[in-house]
């Protein structure tokens, strides 16, 4: 049973990422205010749902939420500031653009860097215990997959559209056999040699 908030008095802002561990691909990020008395029992851990399911929340969040925003960070920007910098730069980037100011912050994980001067809380596994995490880990990831399966139109010999370019085994004989995109993280070990590039 998720959690509705940790501070009631206070407004809290759910924040997650998605794709931090992906091949290719920006990462995303989402941060959600939910209403205190906000229910839904489907909404869990993007994780634990199926893609239906995450497309049936995505309208519900956006509808019901107090205020929500979702931001991306590229993969240049991965390759040059790394995933942990590049996924914590796209929440607060998220944070940032939500029409309302939380006074409270509740990460998934245990990193973080302060955002202005709003305090926050690191809870691991946190998409699995608050409603408000929960939200943006379905926000990110589904706007992700969105971005994603575009992308897959141009590249489909990597399987992008069923892999979300995390490194399954098609994924990784697909980049041996046809080299890397410009959409792959360059600074991810993903070949022994990475100088092919295919564009």
């Amino acid at each position: 049973m998720l959690k509705k908030y940790l501070n009631k008095i206070l407004i809290e802002a759910g924040c997650d990422e998605a794709g931090r561990g992906c091949y290719a691909g920006p990462v995303y990020a989402a941060a959600v205010i939910l209403p205190k008395n906000f229910k839904n029992k489907l909404l869990d851990d993007s994780k634990k749902l199926t893609d239906k399911q995450r497309k049936e929340l995505r309208p519900i969040i956006e509808k019901e939420a107090i205020a929500f925003a979702v931001a991306s960070i590229s993969v240049e920007e991965i390759d040059r500031i790394n995933i942990l910098n590049a996924s914590i730069l796209a929440m607060h980037k998220a944070i940032g653009k939500l029409s309302v100011v939380p006074e409270s912050l509740l990460i998934d994980g245990n990193r973080f860097k302060k955002y202005k001067n709003i305090p926050h809380q690191c809870i691991i596994k946190g998409d699995g215990k608050f409603m408000s995490i929960a939200a943006a880990s379905v926000l990110a990831k589904t706007y992700r997959d969105d971005y994603v399966d575009v992308l897959h139109n141009d590249f489909p010999e990597y399987d992008w559209i069923n892999n979300k370019t995390y490194g399954t085994l098609k994924h990784r004989q697909a980049i041996e056999k046809y080299g890397l995109t410009e959409h792959h993280r360059k600074s991810f070990k993903l070949l022994p040699n990475q100088l092919i590039i295919k564009f």
